[in-house]
């Protein structure tokens, strides 16, 4: 019987503007070695400090921008609140909420597909207005099949 087995992969996520995006099947078709693993986990990792992902509801689009609004006003966008803009009057803000948020999740794998509930999808939330394309580094450690 074999042991435990690593994976690892970098996916590239399409330059998106400010909001949150359902991203499971972007994940999912990009990553086709979790058909490999009868047991496991997926971590997520977003390289960046602008931007964060998160699991949360899958079906109704209004919970993502409702999500995205609710962000914008715990951390708004204000030129004299910040002493950090480099990149302009979003740039700290977007940090904060990749604070708040995270970037990275895990995700169980059982029987070569993701666990997810039924209501649960993979979310990239990106915080800057301009369009950022974002890498994810994916690592699956688990049984193989």
């Amino acid at each position: 019987m074999p042991g435990p087995s690593w994976f690892q992969k970098s996916i590239r996520l399409p330059a998106r503007a400010r909001g949150s995006y359902l991203i499971t099947q972007d994940i999912a078709s990009q990553l086709a070695e979790i058909q490999n693993y009868k047991v496991g986990l997926l971590t997520l990792f977003i390289q960046h400090t602008s931007c964060a992902l998160s699991l949360n509801e899958n079906w109704d689009t209004d919970v993502r921008a409702d999500m995205s609004d609710a962000l914008d006003r715990i951390v708004p966008e204000d030129e004299g609140l910040y002493r950090h803009d480099a990149e302009g009057s979003d740039d700290m803000p977007a940090h904060v909420k990749c604070a708040l948020v995270g970037a990275s999740i895990t995700v169980p794998i059982t029987n070569g597909k993701l666990a997810l509930g039924t209501w649960q999808g993979i979310w990239y939330l990106e915080f800057r207005h301009a369009k950022h394309s974002r890498s994810v580094v994916a690592t699956i450690h688990g049984e193989p099949n």
